[in-house]
């Protein structure tokens, strides 16, 4: 994987660039719609291509672990091949759902033990096995094995966990030295910088991470709690430090204006559940806000859902839509899903155009204000 840094916005770090993998180029800034169990909820892989134009999904090392499991996995050929998903596939490392977990888990040196949330078996991951059932997996990106502290600790115990993280990071680098992709296409490894919200042990970890010469570098241990612009202070400390002819990105972030937010400050990937789980809850995002589409004053409201949008926004109304929520269709939660999806799609596409553009800023002043209102 390699990746080519084509512009940089003159008025700030915004960049747009190219991320070559071998199951195609994804153009960034990009986002990435999450693919927990192999699948993202409630759109097929059709619509994902053609409606909203997904470059790269994202699949999650726990799940797939537990459910369909390596074995089925491996035989089938990839996660590639099992879901018939023939671009990229970023996978995470386990990292944040062992944190999400803390009341079935224990974390020692050797890796973290827990119980699965489907039956109550005892596993464990170790920084080794998560880069091996990666391999299995076969993503395009792998992520290093990590500890995500609550957003919350107390220096003491984010000093504590970094410790661990980095030790871990040492020996996913090694292991991936060790190992070779199964499947004929290559794979990279990107470490992830912790250290919670302090100034120094993010620094400490960003250079660590930028130490080990990888293809790129996530971000990790933000939007848990901690205040917005400690999120964006944090994301100017790491990217500071991290290689500027590499990719960054940042894990679980966020609403349309936290993306936009990150990638004036260089970030270039995201992924999060926001646009699928708030669109089943029938929440929508758009240039002009959100809107509620179970709220009563869309009863009566015939235009499109986003004259703007992708072709099931602009072809269905504001008022059919809310019919289909308050009548408890499905179809109500895959059309607000692929609006959603389409949405940040679009939102990180004209970002890259602004900043191939040159006007990056000026743009984001301009729409920045709008997209947290409500409608």
């Amino acid at each position: 994987m390699t990746f080519e840094l084509q512009h940089t916005d003159p008025c700030s770090d915004a960049r747009a660039g190219l991320l070559h993998t071998d199951h195609g180029i994804v153009e960034t800034p990009i986002f990435m719609p999450v693919g927990t169990c192999g699948s993202v909820k409630g759109v097929h892989f059709s619509e994902l291509r053609e409606e909203i134009g997904a470059q790269i999904i994202l699949g999650n090392t726990y799940h797939l672990y537990l459910r369909p499991g390596l074995e089925i996995l491996r035989e089938a050929g990839g996660l590639h091949r099992f879901n018939t998903w023939d671009r990229p596939i970023l996978t995470d490392s386990g990292g944040f759902q062992v944190f999400s977990l803390s009341a079935i888990r224990k974390l020692r040196e050797e890796g973290c033990e827990f119980r699965s949330h489907i039956d109550g078996s005892k596993h464990i991951f170790t920084p080794e096995n998560v880069v091996d059932t990666q391999r299995i997996i076969g993503a395009d990106i792998m992520m290093a094995f990590d500890e995500c502290p609550p957003g919350d600790s107390d220096y003491s115990y984010a000093k504590k966990s970094l410790g661990l993280t980095r030790r871990w990071l040492d020996r996913c680098m090694k292991r991936m030295e060790e190992t070779e992709p199964l499947y004929g296409h290559s794979q990279s490894l990107f470490p992830i910088v912790q250290g919670c919200t302090y100034k120094d042990l993010r620094e400490e970890a960003a250079h660590h991470a930028a130490d080990k010469g990888a293809d790129g570098y996530a971000i990790g241990g933000l939007a848990v709690g901690e205040p917005t612009e400690v999120m964006y202070e944090m994301i100017e400390v790491v990217n500071a430090i991290l290689p500027k002819d590499r990719p960054r990105y940042l894990m679980g972030v966020g609403t349309p204006l936290n993306l936009l937010e990150a990638i004036e400050r260089g970030v270039d990937m995201f992924d999060c559940v926001m646009p699928t789980r708030n669109g089943r809850n029938a929440n929508l995002f758009s240039y002009e806000g959100t809107m509620n589409m179970r709220n009563k004053k869309w009863e009566r409201d015939f235009s499109p859902i986003d004259a703007d949008g992708c072709h099931l926004s602009r072809l269905h109304s504001k008022a059919y839509l809310h019919h289909l929520f308050k009548s408890q269709e499905l179809l109500a939660l895959q059309i607000a899903s692929i609006h959603n999806l389409a949405f940040y799609l679009r939102l990180v596409g004209d970002a890259r155009r602004h900043i191939i553009q040159g006007d990056f800023t000026r743009w984001k002043s301009e729409v920045a204000p709008r997209l947290s209102h409500r409608l």
